[in-house]
């Protein structure tokens, strides 16, 4: 793939088969994400909660890359903030500026909504990514887990 113009996409709640393939393939090592749980993304994208945006390098091939952008609301902040909860760039198309284009829509998604706090959890890895677009590791900030059994 050759460098070129990367145009980015909002996608709606009958479109998320692609970018979630896109998904599977990485961030699932293939494992398909379960109907029930794209119907409730689905629902999501349709409230305005979540959005899927979607990279191209040649318009009407297919994606090279995506993001989720999830919108939350913040009582210490006292406003909502976003989140990126997943971004993924084809290996193929890495180094092209797909990334960061898709940061630049995240970042014009979030001017339309007002809102100026983004976070983004990541491994070490892609922390540099994130760090050469100018966000910054939050000091004091621990994530902390746990998985209930139902």
């Amino acid at each position: 793939m050759t460098p070129g113009a990367v145009e980015v996409g909002l996608v709606a709640p009958e479109d998320l088969g692609e970018p979630l393939s896109l998904l599977e393939e990485f961030v699932r090592d293939g494992e398909t994400i379960p109907p029930s749980f794209v119907k409730q993304l689905a629902r999501a994208v349709e409230r305005g909660d979540l959005e899927v945006l979607v990279a191209s390098t040649n318009p009407g091939l297919r994606s090279v890359g995506v993001t989720m952008l999830a919108f939350r609301h913040s009582a210490s902040l006292g406003a909502s903030f976003a989140s990126i909860e997943d971004l993924y760039v084809r290996p193929g198309a890495r180094r092209l500026g797909v990334g960061r284009a898709l940061l630049e829509a995240v970042e014009e998604r979030c001017k339309k909504r007002d809102i100026s706090y983004v976070e983004v959890q990541t491994d070490d890895e892609a922390a540099r990514f994130y760090e050469a677009l100018r966000y910054e590791p939050e000091e004091g900030v621990r994530v902390l887990s746990r998985s209930y059994a139902f």
